[in-house]
């Protein structure tokens, strides 16, 4: 992932020049006049992610200018890898962050290969410096985790080789790990989950991977792992069908969080539960209206089978806040309404703590990686009254369905623990730079920001 920023170069470095609009007449005012008068005949006005390839007078490239904002994001610089001919450059400026820089760089770089080759490698980077290259890599490494899991067709990520992933991420880091798969789930008090995945000929199972010191204040993260949503029995036009390979993408999130977290081995006891499963239509198939337990023991009415994500999060949340951890954080692709809400860039923040969700926003700010705090509405809880259980999965009446959702979600953790739900889309429509359409990670640097302040900084 990081193989295009490097240590030192082999040959000559090409400058990349940082400017903000601001700093850009005062710039020009230093340059010899042609370099001036070229920047103007090119158009260069520093917006943004705006780049002029500057001559060195002998028919090379001599500097390369590049837009950056005020404060500097990643996605300033992040079209450059592939954008820029084949070199190795190093970037400067009186306005360059060499975090955002770096990341920016990395993010750029990245495309999903695993069955088409990209055509070309990025340019590279030479490290900017006094870059925290440690969180550079951390932050840069987990953000492709998630893409490429949520990139990955279902043929290829079922439940069994999500967890499969799990497994690896175990392995690597010294984490125990338990999958329980099938009927074991019955067994084990998962119904929900159970009832949900039942359908598929692919076993659901729930991932429990945890690790740390056990006296480290818990952090419990829990990932929606609908490895391809149907619709079930209420099926899901086929237009509708053709992104749920993402579907996973909240657990993708928890074990790309669980990833960054262990690499830098944050002094906390990590719990991370992942539900996994697939929505499918078979004679095995959950009906609407059926009336399902939980693992909390509250009823459950199936208003709609494609409202089935907060159902396989009860049960993984239930588990989690028995344990009363210092904080519960979910990711979820939860609903459309959270879309139709906010877009597909803004994740959706809910939370049962209005100083929790202060603290995660503070973070998110900190990070460049925007969130946006929805209410959970407690009025609007009426909405998933049942005239037979004692709650029904989908709230009457269509409207404010992302605060419905995570209303239900609320009904199965104690109001004394610390609980973030983050909507996620976990997919980007179109290409930009840094951000290829296609799978992404989105509040994962806020999440682990949030953690790492709670628990490590100071």
């Amino acid at each position: 992932m990081l193989s295009h920023i490097v240590e030192v170069a082999d040959q000559p470095l090409v400058p990349i020049t940082g400017l903000s609009k601001s700093a850009l007449d005062a710039w020009r005012a230093e340059q010899p006049p042609e370099a001036a008068a070229w920047t103007r005949a090119v158009g260069f006005t520093a917006e943004p992610g705006a780049v002029a390839l500057v001559p060195d007078g002998e028919g090379g490239l001599g500097r390369v200018l590049v837009g950056i904002g005020d404060p500097m994001r990643p996605w300033d610089v992040a079209g450059l890898p592939f954008a820029l001919p084949k070199a190795v450059y190093a970037i400067e400026g009186s306005g360059v962050d060499g975090d955002a820089a770096a990341l920016g760089w990395a993010l750029g770089g990245y495309r999903f290969d695993r069955y088409k080759k990209s055509d070309r490698e990025p340019a590279q980077l030479v490290w900017p410096s006094g870059c925290d290259r440690a969180a550079v890599a951390n932050a840069a490494e987990g953000t492709a985790f998630v893409r490429d899991l949520v990139n990955t067709p279902a043929n290829d990520m079922g439940p069994a080789e999500l967890a499969e992933v799990a497994e690896g991420l175990a392995d690597r880091f010294g984490a125990e790990i338990a999958v329980t798969v099938g009927e074991d789930l019955l067994a084990a008090n998962y119904p929900l989950i159970h009832a949900v995945g039942r359908a598929s000929a692919r076993a659901p199972r729930l991932i429990d991977l945890r690790w740390g010191p056990v006296d480290a204040p818990k952090v419990t993260v829990v990932g929606k792992g609908v490895c391809f949503d149907s619709g079930g029995l209420d099926l899901k036009p086929a237009g509708a069908m053709l992104a749920m390979k993402k579907d996973m993408g909240g657990g993708a999130h928890a074990l790309g969080l669980a990833r960054m977290i262990m690499t830098a081995a944050l002094p906390v006891r990590l719990r991370v539960l992942v539900p996994a499963v697939e929505n499918f239509v078979s004679a095995e198939s959950f009906r609407p209206l059926d009336v399902l337990p939980s693992r909390k023991g509250l009823t459950v009415e199936i208003g709609n089978t494609d409202a089935e994500g907060r159902l396989v999060l009860a049960d993984a949340l239930a588990d989690a806040d028995t344990e009363a951890p210092a904080l519960l954080i979910d990711f979820a692709t939860l609903t459309g309404a959270a879309r139709v809400a906010l877009g597909g860039d803004l994740p959706a923040l809910f939370s049962n703590q209005d100083g929790l969700a202060t603290a995660l926003l503070d973070a998110s700010r900190g990070v460049g990686d925007p969130l946006w705090h929805m209410p959970l509405w407690q009025d609007y809880a009426q909405k998933l009254k049942s005239p037979v259980a004692d709650l029904n999965n989908t709230g009457e009446g269509g409207l404010a369905g992302a605060i419905v959702a995570a209303l239900f979600l609320d009904r199965f953790v104690s109001a004394a623990t610390p609980w973030v739900h983050l909507d996620v889309f976990a997919w980007n429509q179109a290409d930009r730079p840094g951000r290829p359409k296609g799978g992404e990670a989105m509040g994962l640097r806020a999440a682990f920001e949030l953690v790492r302040r709670r628990f490590a900084a100071g």
